[in-house]
């Protein structure tokens, strides 16, 4: 259980009435962010894209805290996809405590794949001929790094790292890779410098665990 999952749990009624509001297609996912590597705390409809309690986060960090859409901690209407296909429009939003920290994120999952083999009707039907509107550009937030700082911190700080082995600095290293952290300025030098080794040692991780999985890849493909 993560440090901030009876603090958020307060916001289960609310996935549970968008749940029932919008019906079947729409799947409602909390999060907890101080437990990044099994961050889901309660799911509804999760037929929807079969997301599961104890399950680690998806698009966070790319599709959200990277997104210039990203506004007053909202990212609305971006689209993903299910294992089987299928298209997802999906809504985030970040949850802060009173001191402000982002504690964790409400996200709406809205399964409109049965929409898809219509959309070509209705977008003609409603098209207009009218001039485009001008929008402002929305700013990047500045407080990304902090986010993303704190779920680093959270992974990392309650461990004696100095007893920890390398498989293990190898398993969080793969995690932080594939939730998209490395995709932030600075990320890689902050965890190298809490896991107590060299950029160049990281570097070394990384190049070790991409050639794993190639490796994993092309035996698949000879199989």
């Amino acid at each position: 259980m993560g440090k901030y999952t009876e603090e958020l749990k307060r916001y289960i009624p609310i996935a549970d009435a968008m749940a029932q509001t919008f019906g079947k297609n729409c799947e409602v996912v909390l999060h907890d962010l101080s437990s990044p590597q099994s961050s889901v705390i309660y799911t509804a409809n999760n037929h929807v894209t079969g997301r599961a309690i104890g399950q680690s986060f998806n698009h966070l960090i790319t599709q959200v805290l990277l997104s210039q859409k990203l506004q007053n901690d909202v990212v609305a209407n971006y689209r993903t996809e299910t294992e089987d296909g299928r298209t997802i429009k999906s809504t985030t939003a970040l949850i802060r405590n009173a001191e402000g920290e982002a504690i964790g994120a409400f996200c709406i999952n809205i399964d409109i794949q049965p929409l898809v083999s219509t959309r070509e009707f209705i977008e003609d039907f409603i098209r207009m001929d009218e001039e485009p509107v001008d929008r402002e550009e929305v700013e990047v937030v500045q407080n990304v790094w902090e986010i993303v700082e704190q779920m680093i911190n959270q992974m990392i700080s309650e461990k004696d790292v100095e007893k920890i082995e390398k498989n293990e600095k190898l398993q969080i290293v793969q995690f932080m890779d594939k939730k998209g952290v490395f995709l932030i300025k600075g990320a890689l030098e902050k965890v190298a410098a809490e896991l107590k080794i060299s950029k160049v040692t990281m570097y070394s991780y990384l190049d070790e665990l991409r050639r794993n999985q190639k490796q994993e890849l092309e035996e698949g493909v000879t199989r």
